[in-house]
């Protein structure tokens, strides 16, 4: 079970902007979280019901719903292919939502009013229709269509940036538009057809046009048009990889991806146009397989990469103590979180096992931060960020650690990481008298014992500073790290501490003053010291 986290919100404030004297405004009525959500939503509705209308009045009420019926067979396909791309770290599923309707219903309905008007036009103007087919086949639709699905991109890209993190991001979002425009063009490809089986007499079978125009867009190109838009939602990908101050790079590499899929688009239209007829065959095999096996290829390779970048960032929290010692390598590896998520179904149900995926979902957007910020391309609410998802792991942590101890354990094969008991069955180790020593004391896993949790200053100010590098030294509590310990748990030294500090029980063993990170309760503590290294013994 994948599931994207509900993203922490910030703690409420006063709507409106400052004005002089300190007096808020109110928000002028566009900015109104109603208008930013009934907006987007009246203008799909508004669209389907347009290209409904449209679909409907070219194909006929029966061949519509014949068209609907046979186009749908590939959407649950490829949806599962890029929810699958998108486990590692899963998006709220608004966003797919809302790219599904763009590609069904606005990008359809601007690509057949747009295509149909270009296409009549130079038929009136060149007094050649077939050529103007050609043309509005070749050149029109690509520019057209692509630039309508690139919209939905970027519209995701620019109004929920925090979700829009990389390639992958990028993949998904393209695949997922292209998936409902390809659905409502695939009704009205399959509708045409059987309007046109009808006109001719009702022959049916194999040898039907609606049987041939089935098998070539649902069975041999399902993935035709999500291949095109990929393209363009890899531009984007690199783009919000790229650092803020590369504003060329920036501009060109979403640019650029569009006029590769535009390219692409051009070549599978006009295979239809050459070769009497193989050329169709000649691109498909020579051209479109290899690429979609490239492709395919790499969005596996960078999944498989951002697993990775999980388990080389989260160490650091490990010796703050915010994560025990066989989290990094569990949040690295897709098998060990679903067995995590699988025992806590197992023990104590299906809101466990949600609870675990948020678990997860939040570990690896906060190795995500860390990376970006690690490489420079943090923003300006970096530590912001950081406390808010680190108190939502906090806060699910007496469910989730013993279900991914519980995967890390079965996995490696042997014990190494002091938990306490698995949901109340079996003896575990408590911290520090483990088979084998540990990075200091973890948290607990109820309340801290010396009080409410409390959080101290961040570690470092501007989220552009390089904290200075930890050296657990002898090791971390006094204990010099065991060589059985696998290497993937090990703390890097060019890791510094994580911006927001130690975990709460570290502070609190201190005497720091505590308090409740619930908005209701703000009691400001003393800063700690402005490293932060591992929690002392209790």
């Amino acid at each position: 079970m994948a599931t994207s986290p509900p993203y922490p919100t910030y703690p409420p404030a006063p709507t409106g902007s400052p004005a002089p004297g300190g007096v808020l405004r109110h928000p002028h009525w566009w900015q109104r979280t109603w208008v930013r959500y009934a907006a987007p939503i009246s203008l799909l509705a508004l669209s389907g019901l347009v290209i409904l209308a449209l679909v409907r009045q070219q194909t006929g009420t029966e061949g519509f719903l014949v068209g609907l019926g046979l186009a749908v067979f590939p959407v649950p396909l490829l949806i599962a292919a890029f929810r699958w791309l998108d486990r590692v770290e899963p998006g709220p599923w608004r966003n797919l939502a809302f790219c599904f309707a763009w590609g069904a219903c606005a990008a359809a309905l601007v690509a057949i009013i747009a295509n149909s008007f270009a296409t009549h036009w130079i038929a009136v103007a060149t007094a050649d229709p077939k050529g103007a087919d050609t043309l509005g086949m070749t050149v029109i639709a690509p520019v057209v269509e692509e630039s309508a699905k690139a919209t939905a991109v970027l519209l995701v890209f620019l109004f929920r940036r925090r979700h829009f993190t990389g390639i992958v991001d990028g993949v998904v979002t393209a695949g997922v538009t292209a998936t409902g425009f390809a659905f409502t063009e695939n009704i009205l490809y399959l509708g045409t057809a059987f309007g046109t089986d009808q006109s001719d007499g009702g022959h049916g079978g194999i040898a039907s046009v609606t049987a041939a125009t089935f098998f070539v867009r649902v069975v041999m190109s399902p993935f035709a048009h999500p291949l095109f838009t990929v393209f363009t939602g890899i531009g984007f990908g690199i783009s919000a990889l790229t650092a803020e101050h590369r504003r060329v790079r920036r501009t060109l590499a979403p640019l650029g991806g569009l006029l590769l899929a535009m390219g692409m688009h051009s070549l599978w239209n006009g295979s239809t146009s050459f070769g009497d007829g193989y050329g169709f065959f000649a691109v498909y095999g020579a051209f479109m397989v290899p690429m979609f096996g490239l492709l395919t290829w790499l969005v596996i390779s960078t999944r498989q990469r951002e697993l990775r970048t999980v388990r080389a960032e989260l160490p650091a929290y490990v010796v703050a103590g915010w994560l025990t010692m066989p989290e990094p390598f569990v949040m690295g590896s897709m098998k060990a979180r679903r067995l995590a998520r699988d025992h806590a179904r197992d023990r104590l149900g299906k809101a466990a096992a949600r609870t675990v995926a948020e678990y997860e979902a939040y570990a690896t957007s906060l190795a995500f931060l860390r990376h970006r910020g690690r490489s420079g391309r943090a923003g300006a609410d970096f530590v912001v960020r950081e406390r808010e998802l680190l108190q939502e792991l906090w806060h699910r942590r007496e469910v989730a650690r013993p279900a991914l101890a519980h995967a890390g354990h079965t996995l490696a094969g042997a014990v190494l990481w002091g938990v306490p008991p698995m949901y109340g069955h079996g003896h575990g180790y408590a911290p520090g008298h483990g088979p084998f020593p540990v990075y200091g004391h973890h948290p607990s896993y109820g309340a801290p014992s010396h009080g409410a949790p409390a959080y101290g200053a961040p570690a470092y100010g501007a989220p552009g500073y390089r904290p200075p590098a930890y050296d657990p030294g002898p090791g971390a509590g006094g204990h010099a790290p065991h060589p059985a310990v696998p290497s993937q748990y090990a703390v890097p030294s060019q890791y510094g501490a994580p911006a927001y500090g130690r975990a709460p029980q570290a502070y609190a063993s201190q005497g720091q003053a505590a308090y409740d990170p619930t908005p209701q309760v703000r009691v400001t503590p003393t800063p700690p010291s402005t490293a932060a290294g591992p929690p002392p013994s209790a």
